[in-house]
C-alpha cells in the first residue's frame, strides 16, 4: 500500500545518486550522503508553499490570542458556544488548523518511505531495492563514511525471527552517528523554539502551550539523541538535512514577515496626501478662517 511512497522517494534518491554518482564515483559514501540531503532538499522546495501558508497561519493565530481568550472567559460555563465563536473567529482572520499542521503530516510519509527504502539496501541485499537495481545495492552497501557504512546504526534490534529480542552493537558508527545525533537535536531544539508562538500571547500562557512547548523544547531533542542510536547513518543525514532547512527556511520566512508587517505598518502611520490636481486644474486653496 505504502508503495505509492517509497517509489518516488526512491526515484528522487535515485536520480540525485546518478548526479553524484558520475562527479565521485558510484561508490563514494560522500556521493550517497548528498544524494540523501538533495534528497530532502527536493521534497522540503516542493513543499515550500505549504510551509509558507502555515507561518501565516501561525501568525494570525497569534494575532487572535486575545480574542480567542475574551472568548473562553465569556463563555466559560458553554463549551460549543466557545467552539462555534473561536471557529467563526479563525474563518474570519483565515486562519486554518489544517494547513498549519499539513507540512508537518506531508513530511511523516516521506521520513517512513526514506527509512523503508535505506534499510532495504541491508536488510535484502541480494535483490533490487525499488527503483536501484542490484549493483547500485551492492554500491550503497561498500560506502562508508569515515569508516562506517551507512546502513549501519550503533544498535540495530531484533525484531523478528531468530534474532527476536536480541541487539546488535556497531561502536565502530558511533565517531559518525553521535555528532549526527547531537546535531539533529540541537537542531529540533532551536526549530522548536523558533516555532513557539511570542511569549506574551495569552495562548502562549496556556497549560496546554506549556506542556506542548516542554514536548518540543526538550522531549523531542531528548528523543532524538536516545532512539537515533538505533536509525542508520543515512536516515541520521536525513534529520539533519532536514532540520537544517526548517532552521534555514524559518528564519528566512520569519524575517520576511517582519520586514512586510513593519512596511504595512509605516505605510498606515504616512499622512495621506491629496492626489496631485489634474493638467490645466488650478490647485485647490485652503481658505483661512477669520479670526
Amino acid at each position: 500500500m505504502l508503495n505509492v511512497v517509497y517509489y518516488p522517494v526512491s526515484a528522487i534518491l535515485w536520480l540525485w545518486h546518478q548526479v553524484f554518482a558520475f562527479l565521485l564515483g558510484d561508490s563514494s559514501a560522500v556521493g550517497w550522503a548528498l544524494s540523501i540531503v538533495l534528497l530532502v532538499f527536493t521534497l522540503r522546495a516542493l513543499l515550500l508553499r505549504p510551509a509558507i501558508a502555515q507561518f501565516r497561519s501561525m501568525a494570525r493565530m497569534s494575532a487572535i490570542a486575545p480574542q480567542i481568550a475574551a472568548i473562553r472567559k465569556r463563555y466559560a460555563g458553554d463549551r460549543q458556544r466557545q467552539i462555534a465563536e473561536t471557529s467563526a473567529l479563525q474563518r474570519e482572520h483565515g486562519v486554518s488548523l489544517l494547513g498549519g499542521c499539513l507540512p508537518a503530516l506531508l513530511q511523516v510519509p516521506v521520513f517512513l518511505g526514506l527509512n523503508h527504502v535505506l534499510r532495504a539496501f541491508t536488510q535484502h541485499p541480494h535483490q533490487p531495492n525499488y527503483v536501484f537495481p542490484l549493483p547500485e545495492v551492492h554500491s550503497y552497501l561498500d560506502a562508508t563514511l569515515f569508516g562506517a557504512h551507512l546502513g549501519d546504526a550503533i544498535v540495530t534490534l531484533g525484531l523478528v525471527g531468530a534474532s527476536s529480542g536480541h541487539a546488535t552493537w556497531t561502536w565502530g558508527v558511533a565517531p559518525v552517528a553521535i555528532p549526527l545525533m547531537i546535531i539533529a537535536a540541537v537542531a529540533t531544539h532551536v526549530t522548536a523554539r523558533l516555532s513557539a508562538a511570542p511569549g506574551g500571547d495569552a495562548a502562549a500562557q496556556s497549560p496546554s502551550a506549556s506542556v506542548v512547548r516542554w514536548l518540543s523544547w526538550w522531549l523531542f531533542p531528548l528523543g532524538v539523541l536516545v532512539f537515533g542510536a538505533a536509525l542508520p547513518v543515512g536516515l541520521l543525514i536525513y534529520w539533519v538535512s532536514n532540520n537544517v532547512w526548517t532552521l534555514v527556511q524559518q528564519r528566512l520566512v520569519l524575517a520576511r514577515m517582519a520586514a512586510v508587517a513593519g512596511q504595512a505598518d509605516r505605510a498606515e502611520a504616512q499622512p495621506v496626501r491629496p492626489p496631485p490636481p489634474r493638467p490645466g486644474q488650478k490647485p485647490l486653496r485652503h481658505k483661512r478662517r477669520r479670526s
